[in-house]
């Protein structure tokens, strides 16, 4: 792409970057490589880290400890070398660009950092969360996952629309989104590496929450492969118990169809009841927000 259609782009909203049939920019490298470019020497300040804090909207969780380290090193020796890019907040600040060099200070005890300050909406912060995160190829699986399901959300779009926008299959948008629905517990086990994205995949098929996170520890004490998960829940006992005499009007599988679509919970209509399992809180927020449901607590 042009660098100047880049630049151009950064001022589009979030549905106008995604009507490319995929995803080819990185807005966030184009928005830092733009302000740093044209910032003069007094736009760059110096900022405490404490008045520093995360992007709300920044999905990653992790980071490379290593890497993080190897930058901490250089910055103890030549210093921050480049300015992160900051937004003024009601208590500090939030940063734009910049969480890694803002983290390795913290290892080497650096008290400032250099900023450069820019006026930037909730709706801009959201956008560039996203956008930057779902173009990394060091995000975990499920800062991955809620990647796609906040864009989901923020476009109001189908998994196939998602999936055909950003180059992936639909399955595999399907198969991310599933994900979501583990245990906090085994979400958290993916998020720092304990077990991979293949595990999680198998484990994502499972109904009994209980025997997912029984599964989980098998896989980091047994040290299991993924072929061995497969084969271990291909078991009857870690299925989904199916009735014999159970009936069903085939009439509604298309519409079983376009909900579990649009929802990313299996969707189940018996008996003239639509049945949308969900596996907790969180996920009933997700459904109902795509549901387009408030529901207000008194």
């Amino acid at each position: 792409m042009n660098p100047n259609n880049r630049r151009k782009a950064l001022g589009k909203g979030l549905e106008q970057l995604f009507s490319n049939e995929s995803l080819n920019i990185n807005p966030l490298e184009s928005l830092e490589e733009e302000i740093v470019k044209n910032a003069k020497s007094e736009d760059i300040v110096q900022i405490n880290i404490n008045e520093l804090r995360s992007n709300p909207y920044q999905p990653r969780k992790t980071f490379d400890q290593e890497k993080l380290v190897e930058l901490a090193n250089s910055i103890k020796e030549f210093g921050v070398l480049e300015p992160i890019i900051v937004t003024k907040s009601i208590k500090g600040y939030e940063i734009v660009a910049g969480e890694r060099r803002k983290k390795a200070c913290e290892l080497v005890g650096v008290e400032e950092i250099p900023a450069i300050i820019k006026e930037f909406s909730d709706e801009d912060m959201m956008q560039i969360a996203l956008l930057e995160n779902i173009q990394r190829e060091d995000l975990t699986a499920i800062e991955e996952a809620e990647a796609y399901a906040n864009l989901i959300k923020a476009l109001n779009i189908t998994q196939e629309e998602l999936a055909s926008r950003i180059g992936k299959s639909r399955s595999y948008i399907t198969n991310m989104l599933g994900l979501l629905r583990l245990p906090d517990s085994v979400k958290n086990d993916v998020l720092n590496n304990l077990i991979s994205m293949g595990h999680a995949k198998v484990l994502s098929k499972l109904e009994d929450e209980e025997k997912i996170k029984e599964l989980a520890t098998r896989i980091k004490k047994e040290k299991l492969s993924v072929r061995e998960i497969e084969e271990i829940a291909s078991n009857p006992l870690y299925k989904r118990v199916k009735k014999i005499s159970r009936t069903k009007d085939n009439t509604y599988d298309y519409v079983e169809d376009a909900m579990t679509e649009k929802i990313g919970n299996k969707v189940k209509i018996q008996n003239k009841k639509i049945v949308i399992p969900f596996n907790s809180e969180k996920d009933l927020e997700r459904i109902l927000d795509i549901l387009n449901i408030e529901v207000k607590v008194d």
